[in-house]
């Protein structure tokens, strides 16, 4: 249904010399896309309170409603030219007025998570960067052509905006920090098994895809009205660093029914560990955090196990926000089970003393596009040392790549092994009390793996070649007769 104005839309965005990557593609529909989706919104609420005699209150101020400056109608219900802005006038109304109003939201909100905060942290954070009035025009009318009504018009939406998420996170070298692969969350997911009522947690939640992914998970159970407005408003919780991921992850989980997302827009790892209390820990956290990234002295400093990676400073603030017996599901680099550095062979003595590491699933190469490294997910649960630790090793039996893609159902064995932890070629176990206690490597060895044919010796080779060609030679001269 809206899936050709999506195609129009990004017409018009290449044609914009300010937008120059599918990065910009998805930071400027985001915007667009959330001023619409605020219209819409309120548009039905407004007419409903007409309906009944009451009063109605608007979020923004009638000349920044989306109705009013960006598609104004005329009495057909199609937008009104004659009024519509375009060109430099409307540059000059969404740089010099629109922006700094809805920037004003963040100071004035009266807690941050309501929607009129989440309007003044999305504006404060990006940029109009259209420079060129006209393509502007365009894309406000390709916009406007959405609508955010109907469960089923959202979901659709929210399904061309994770194909956006996609592409973007496939669009550089640093793919999967702005995308996880959705079978792989959807296989995390479906081992940590998240109830209704818990609390699930993400903090570098990038696009959102773990929290939306949960929210589908619990939503696919048919609920009550109390227990969809826990879902919406007390279940999900996530943390960003980065501006552009933090208004992704915003807008994406506002196309997935939750109104006003309760993401905050920080450097988790600026958190003090010994500073989180029983209060703030999570009964599920799902996490991908960044890989290879560095840190300021002082904030390495507040960590038990002091190191330059980033990915090992996030895993030590998850096992630090994790309730007493909750679980976790974290992708790590693969490096991290035998590195040799101290800070590596202590944070896997911290993680195997203070938790339950029952399941390490080794994915191939190529799981996330772009990233160039391998990984694993570490599947634990908190307070209870561990004893044996079943690992799968993925095999999609592929390459994995842009057009190939990793699929639920290259994951689906997996997840049905992982129930009973039960042993395959692809399954095995190991006892820590087998781990050596100096390096504490647990890297993957599978013992169950099928032999491969053994190297053969070079004269063997030589040998069978020669045989081959004197064959080859002896057929040539039976054609050779036969002419």
């Amino acid at each position: 249904m809206f899936e050709q104005a999506f195609k129009n839309l990004d017409d018009t965005l290449r044609r914009e010399s300010g937008c120059q990557s599918e990065l910009d593609y998805a930071e400027q529909s985001s915007w667009l896309l959330f001023l619409k989706y605020l219209d819409d919104l309120e548009q039905p609420r407004a007419q409903a309170a007409l309906l009944t005699g009451k009063s109605y209150s608007f979020i923004l101020d009638e000349p920044y409603r989306w109705s009013v400056w960006a598609a104004p109608k005329d009495d057909k219900g199609e937008i009104d030219y004659n009024v519509a802005m375009t060109g430099a006038d409307l540059l000059d109304f969404v740089n010099g007025e629109l922006f700094p109003y809805l920037q004003k939201f963040k100071q004035s909100a009266e807690s941050p998570d309501t929607i009129e905060y989440k309007i003044g942290e999305i504006f404060g954070e990006i940029k109009n960067k259209f420079s060129d009035g006209y393509n502007l025009r365009e894309a406000l009318d390709e916009i406007d052509e959405l609508r955010f009504q109907s469960q089923d018009e959202k979901h659709e939406l929210s399904d061309l905006y994770e194909t956006r998420i996609k592409n973007m996170g496939n669009a550089g070298r640093n793919g999967g920090e702005y995308y996880t692969p959705r079978p792989l969350i959807r296989a995390m997911i479906r081992v940590t098994q998240p109830k209704l009522g818990e609390t699930i947690y993400d903090g570098a939640c990038g696009s959102a895809g773990f929290l939306c992914e949960s929210y589908e998970y619990l939503r696919a159970s048919k609920l009550t009205t109390k227990q969809l407005e826990t879902l919406q408003k007390h279940t999900l919780y996530g943390k960003e660093k980065k501006s552009l991921a933090y208004v992704i992850g915003v807008m994406n989980m506002i196309l997935h029914g939750i109104d006003a997302p309760n993401i905050i827009h920080t450097n988790t790892l600026t958190e003090n560990v010994s500073d989180i209390q029983p209060k703030d820990q999570a009964d599920v956290i799902l996490a991908n955090p960044p890989f290879g990234g560095q840190e300021r002295k002082e904030i390495k400093k507040t960590f038990p196990i002091q190191t330059g990676e980033t990915a090992f400073l996030f895993l030590q603030h998850f096992i630090k926000m994790l309730k007493p017996g909750g679980r976790a599901a974290i992708v790590i680099k693969n490096t991290f089970l035998s590195n040799a550095d101290n800070a590596s062979r202590e944070l896997r003595k911290e993680l195997l003393s203070s938790c339950n590491l029952h399941t390490i699933l080794d994915c191939p190469g190529g799981t996330f596009i772009g990233a160039g490294v391998k990984t694993v997910v570490l599947f634990f649960q908190k307070g209870t040392p561990t004893e044996k630790i079943w690992y799968y090793q993925l095999d999609p039996g592929r390459s994995l790549g842009k057009t190939n893609a990793l699929n639920d159902d290259d994951l689906a064995e997996f997840v049905a092994l992982q129930a009973t932890f039960a042993e395959s070629d692809k399954s095995w176990f190991v006892d820590v009390a087998d781990v050596d206690e100096e390096t504490f490597d647990l890297s993957v060895k599978n013992p169950n793996a099928p032999e491969e044919d053994p190297l053969r010796e070079p004269w063997e080779i030589l040998e069978e070649i020669a045989a081959l060609d004197a064959e080859s030679a002896e057929i040539l001269v039976g054609i050779g007769e036969m002419v």
